[in-house]
């Protein structure tokens, strides 16, 4: 049987997953992270999609784990395959090779908020509501949040949202860093949709190179990371001279 619990479609060259369990806030359970990889994976081989959108349905990007289901029980063993599949989920996010923004509306908690802070750029709704609540449920951070959050807010921050519990708006999360933008909930998808085909308009390869080095540069040396600029900078010279000839015709010609 197939699995929609999550959903791939493209529209034009921009690739978007929704996470489809609106019935319970598109929360985590294992057949939620099973259509996840699917469709990352899906998103991946898709060469037509040059930028990635990942939203939620319904009233909810993701409202974290389904503890409805985890206080029915849950066996040592199937702990361990849910804690892998998360994890495996945000490598593959952050390894996806093209760039992928996150569109947040109600919930995004715990590993929702994870999923979308493996993204590049997040968008949230007003109504977006973000906070780490596992402390409160006797529960720790399992999906590389410890590592992103940090980066993103700075420690003292990251251990006042991690150790409190504590749910924050839209806004305060725009103001401390954790998003980019903050939209009317009618415009979520028109504006992820304009800022994904603006990104989609620049060099696949060039964006991707800078993806990488981005990243890479948050625990790289100065002398590292210059490396590989330089690296990235020569692989677009020989590979990309189309495009840049293309570019550079249109510069001149304005």
């Amino acid at each position: 049987m197939e699995n929609k619990t999550v959903l791939y479609h493209r529209q034009k060259d921009v690739g978007i997953i929704t996470l489809n369990r609106p019935h319970r806030l598109n929360a985590i359970n294992l057949d939620l992270l099973k259509g996840f990889m699917e469709q990352l994976d899906r998103a991946k081989q898709d060469t037509k999609a040059r930028v990635i959108i990942l939203t939620g349905e319904g009233k909810a990007f993701c409202a974290g784990e389904d503890l409805k289901e985890t206080a029915s029980g849950k066996s040592m063993e199937q702990w361990m395959d849910e804690a892998q599949r998360l994890q495996d989920v945000q490598r593959m996010t952050m390894k996806l090779g093209k760039p992928i923004i996150a569109a947040m509306s109600g919930y995004a908690l715990g590993g929702g908020c994870e999923f979308a802070m493996g993204c590049d750029i997040r968008i949230a709704s007003e109504t977006a509501v973000l906070g780490f609540p596992e402390t409160t449920v006797g529960m720790t951070v399992t999906n590389a949040g410890t590592k992103l959050l940090p980066h993103l807010v700075g420690l003292g921050k990251a251990k006042e949202l991690v150790l409190t519990g504590d749910f924050i708006d839209a806004f305060e999360a725009q103001r401390i860093g954790l998003v980019n933008k903050v939209v009317a909930p009618e415009n979520l998808m028109t504006e992820s949709m304009a800022m994904a085909e603006k990104i989609a308009s620049r060099s696949p390869l060039a964006t991707s190179l800078s993806r990488t080095a981005l990243d890479q540069g948050m625990e790289a040396s100065f002398d590292q990371i210059m490396e590989l600029e330089k690296s990235h900078l020569l692989i677009c010279v020989q590979a990309g001279t189309e495009f840049v000839g293309k570019r550079l015709k249109e510069m001149k010609e304005n």
